[in-house]
């Protein structure tokens, strides 16, 4: 699966649990300016756990703070 694929999904499933236009999604887009409360974030990070099939450490929830930061973490996950 290449980057941009990634980045699709991680933005349908952002869009779906944000209630926005997928299409204002990028890379460098942070979960801040996405307006995400503490509660968004995880509704957000369980709905992409869910959506390939991983689950993150713990220890990096606090470093997911922009799509990007989302997309190396599910990179990293599907490689383990």
């Amino acid at each position: 699966m290449d980057q941009q694929d990634l980045l699709s999904r991680v933005a349908d499933v952002a869009a779906d649990v944000l209630g926005i236009e997928s299409a204002e999604i990028t890379e460098e887009t942070t979960f801040d300016d996405l307006d995400a409360n503490s509660l968004d974030r995880i509704q957000l990070v369980t709905a992409i756990e869910d959506e390939f099939d991983i689950e993150f450490p713990d220890e990096a929830l606090e470093d997911l703070v922009s799509v990007g930061d989302a997309l190396a973490a599910i990179e990293s996950a599907l490689e383990a």
